[in-house]
């Protein structure tokens, strides 16, 4: 059976979650995990400062199934099957031991061997570590309470290394460390992050001091300005409470280039669009569409809904052992689709327009050079003949403006449309905004133009520059359009 647990499909992330959820639900402030490179014998340790087990709670804790998942839990209790700490850990390590501290109590320590299963065909759970082990748990000697999980013979993680001196196994034991970094502080980000009743969790990452802190990571860039988010609405699931907030994030011409760059998430901007499922604030889904009929494309990369569910409500999502994967159960189906369905217009919308969400109330429509039209039954492009410079230009080409009407035709037939979707598609980063890097004298001659068109077609010096602001992109340029005309008073 214990062989049998460690096919469950953990990775290393996902295991090493599954026990940070056993400190949170056991009160714990804070964690230390720490990756120990030895070669062969390399081993992680896990420990934190919650309430610690007795002797019996330690065992009882050690026994595989020891909780059934239709059991009634506390609210805050982020475990269900009871595999947990057996499963996670004989996914990755043949020998698991659990040493723990209850306040007023001695240390009491448990430990699961499967070579020594395999060797002697006893089933037994033993109570006392492994004599090399002892120095590892020292650690746990000082605190008056608190628990420390060990795992050796870790040969899902380590492989066949055998030296110490293995540079490049060692370099990808380091980097599975700092993966697996990134990975906690997505999980646990809203523990990280705290809030006002809550008091934040820390885990440390291979120390103890604030630079080995996990840093949070809010998928939904709530702190960016021009992050856009949708009110919050709450649905009904058999007298329990589904939570759901739609977000569109920032497009990149909108945040600085590490702030993009954080905001991609670990599976990258593609990967991280679509729901984000939490229980009790631990995240289970970080991105997808529930398969609710939506794939990840490029062009709505800037969509992410936030799904509170209770853990009362585990059965109806259908919550796997990993706390990885999770079904929305019929009933919410529709809806949830519904308010996908408003995201994803939008992030398109701001995407297509580099940052602008279309119409603001109060405000005119915001012009456009180009728009979408149909073109002998196929969607083509066009550029407006009613655009204030090209209309400006048009006009003054005298008896003959068919070389300029057939310049614009040129233009809208050989738009490389399928070029831009495929260089949009592989390098979506590559793209240029408008003007981007271009130095302000060339936007302030490009504005003087318009400014001239404007004026010259009857609008006054104020409604000039008014119409220049909701003119894409030179809404991004404020203080250059307020100069404009600045030299006629």
């Amino acid at each position: 059976m214990l062989e049998a647990l460690r096919a469950v499909g953990y990775s290393v992330q996902t295991a090493l979650a599954d026990l940070i959820d056993n400190s949170i639900t056991a009160g714990a402030r804070n964690v230390w995990l720490t990756f120990h490179w030895n070669g062969a014998d390399s081993y992680i340790t896990l420990r934190d400062d919650g309430r610690g087990m007795s002797e019996a709670e330690l065992a009882d804790a050690m026994r595989p199934g020891n909780r059934s998942p239709l059991d009634e839990r506390a609210p805050h209790d982020l475990g269900r099957f009871g595999l947990g700490l057996k499963t996670a850990s004989f996914s990755q390590a043949r020998r698991l031991t659990v040493a723990s501290i209850k306040a007023g109590e001695t240390r009491a320590v448990r430990r699961w061997d499967l070579d020594y299963v395999g060797q002697t065909g006893e089933w037994r759970l033993l109570k006392t570590e492994e004599r090399s082990s002892t120095p590892r748990l020292a650690v746990l000697d000082g605190p008056k309470q608190g628990t420390l999980v060990l795992w050796e013979q870790m040969d899902r993680i380590i492989g066949r290394v055998r030296k110490k001196g293995d540079a490049q196994a060692q370099s990808r034991f380091l980097a599975l460390a700092r993966a697996v970094g990134r990975h906690l502080g997505m999980v646990f980000h809203r523990y990280l992050e705290g809030d006002d009743d809550k008091p934040a969790l820390r885990i440390y990452l291979n120390g103890s001091k604030a630079d080995s802190l996990v840093r949070p990571w809010d998928p939904f860039c709530g702190s960016h300005v021009a992050t856009y988010e949708f009110p919050k609405e709450t649905l009904e699931l058999h007298g329990a409470r589904v939570q759901v907030t739609g977000y569109v994030l920032p497009h990149k011409d909108r945040m600085t280039e590490d702030e993009h760059e954080a905001a991609a998430g670990p599976g990258g901007w593609n990967g991280q669009q679509g729901f984000y499922i939490y229980r009790e604030r631990r995240l289970l889904v970080a991105g997808g569409w529930l398969n609710l009929g939506y794939s990840n494309e490029e062009h709505y990369k800037l969509a992410r809904l936030k799904v509170d569910i209770p853990n009362s409500t585990d059965a109806d999502w259908d919550i796997d052992v990993k706390k990885s994967r999770a079904r929305p159960p019929p009933e919410l189906e529709e809806r949830l689709r519904e308010l996908a369905e408003t995201v994803r217009k939008m992030a398109r919308e701001v995407f297509v327009h580099r940052g602008a969400r279309g119409k603001a109330p109060g405000t005119r429509e915001i012009d456009d050079a180009w728009e979408p039209v149909t073109i002998r039954g196929r969607l083509g492009y066009r550029i407006r003949r009613d655009h204030p410079l090209v209309s400006f230009v048009m006009e003054r080409q005298g008896s003959d403006p068919k070389p300029f009407q057939a310049l614009l035709r040129l233009l809208e037939e050989t738009v490389p449309v399928q070029r831009i979707w495929l260089d949009a598609a592989e390098k979506p980063e590559a793209h240029a905004a408008a003007f981007e890097n271009e130095p302000p004298a060339k936007v302030a001659e490009v504005l003087e133009e318009l400014f001239k068109s404007l004026l010259a077609d009857g609008e006054t010096v104020e409604s000039a520059r008014e119409r220049l602001l909701t003119m894409r992109p030179f809404e991004q340029y404020p203080k250059t359009i307020q100069a404009l005309g600045t030299k006629r008073r």
